[in-house]
């Protein structure tokens, strides 16, 4: 993998607070980038978080180091490293997604092109044509020097991954390292690993893939692609989904169009009326990709970053009540909160922290903020 330029590793101590960090309660992506921002470090971050969690109200559970310990070393039985953003190995396409993981967990991949990648996605119930179709393009893509990047499920996944175990592939994961899902493609995940690919999570060991944890995988899956070949998906699919995160995330976005009688080519079809690149060849795709840069980070949002010296005194019972009286379920920039709300940079970041943490809110495309509702 080549590095990522200007990166710099974590020595142990900060990997280790890193990972207690984002292992604790209600800390995702977004929350874990605030919390540095607001405390500079992962372990100022963790000194503070004991109070937060006061604060917000909810008993929350703080990651022990015994066991960001126990899982370094999990991990490492399982031939599985935790890369951080700042590594120079992790996957450079990541760094221009919006809310992208700080950690993850990656086994193998080290001789793969992670620059020139292509995700391909369908139906788990694949038809033998779209297998065939996924098989020609995932073999042609490799041929041009492309890796297949996609979900290890059934179906168009699998035959990617097969398609394209002796060019280079990478599968991402929706559960840990020791809960691959579907089961059965266990043999192909192994087959991943013995040719020389890679095998990709966020999520730790010991993780059981929920429903809600797919639509996390497929934001890798975009995020790790110059573009997204959906070969065959229904109308509601998680194929979909990788579709519309792809163009949130600024990629490409290609399609295999597909008979009008079949419900499989239902999203494929809708999504060429939409404006998706038709393909029925790898050329079609290398045409478009030829162009692609993904470093244009004018085009992908940054976090929102508050005021770096933040005033420290904790925000009043007032001061969070104007906020929840500015917030909705109709998510909304943080900028437009402070406006609407008249409070300072440093007292909404505050806030947001503590809501956050009683998972009160939640975020869409790592910069608007709604209220969540159970």
């Amino acid at each position: 993998m080549a590095p990522v330029p200007g990166a710099k590793s974590l020595s142990t101590t900060q990997r280790i607070a890193w990972l207690r960090l984002l292992r604790s309660d209600n800390v995702g992506p977004a929350t874990f980038r605030q919390l540095l921002n607001r405390f500079g470090s992962a372990e100022a971050a963790l000194d503070a978080l004991p109070d937060l969690v006061r604060r917000s109200g909810r008993p929350a559970r703080i990651t022990t180091q015994t066991q960001a310990e126990d899982e370094i070393a999990g991990l490492s039985r399982f031939g599985a490293r935790l890369v951080a953003s700042t590594d120079p190995d992790y996957p450079p396409l990541l760094q221009f997604i919006a809310a992208a993981p700080p950690l993850l967990t990656l086994a193998g991949g080290d001789s793969l092109d992670w620059q020139r990648t292509v995700g391909v996605v369908g139906a788990r119930n694949a038809s033998s044509a779209g297998t065939k179709m996924t098989r020609l393009l995932a073999t042609d893509l490799g041929a041009k020097g492309y890796t297949i990047v996609s979900g290890l499920a059934r179906g168009i996944d699998a035959a990617a991954h097969q398609a394209s175990l002796a060019s280079g592939t990478i599968a991402v994961l929706a559960g840990g390292f020791d809960q691959i899902y579907p089961s059965e493609n266990i043999p192909l995940a192994h087959d991943i690993l013995d040719h020389g690919g890679a095998l990709l999570t966020e999520m730790p060991l010991g993780w059981e893939p929920r429903a809600r944890d797919f639509p996390r995988r497929n934001r890798l899956v975009s995020g790790l692609s110059l573009g997204i070949v959906v070969v065959e998906a229904a109308k509601r699919s998680g194929s979909l989904i990788t579709a519309r995160l792809a163009l949130e995330q600024d990629r490409d976005v290609f399609a295999v169009p597909g008979s009008p009688l079949d419900p499989r080519a239902e999203g494929g079809n809708a999504l060429i009326q939409q404006g998706a690149h038709l393909i029925t060849s790898a050329d079609d795709i290398i045409d478009v990709l030829g162009a692609a840069d993904p470093s244009r980070s004018a085009l992908f949002d940054r976090d929102w970053l508050p005021d770096p010296t933040p005033d420290l005194t904790p925000p009043s019972d007032d001061d969070k009540s104007r906020l929840l009286g500015a917030l909705s379920a109709t998510p909304v920039e943080v900028d437009e909160l402070i406006r609407q709300s008249g409070l300072s940079a440093s007292a909404m970041q505050m806030l947001l922290l503590e809501l956050d943490l009683a998972g009160q809110i939640e975020w869409s495309s790592g910069q608007l903020v709604a209220l969540k509702y159970s």
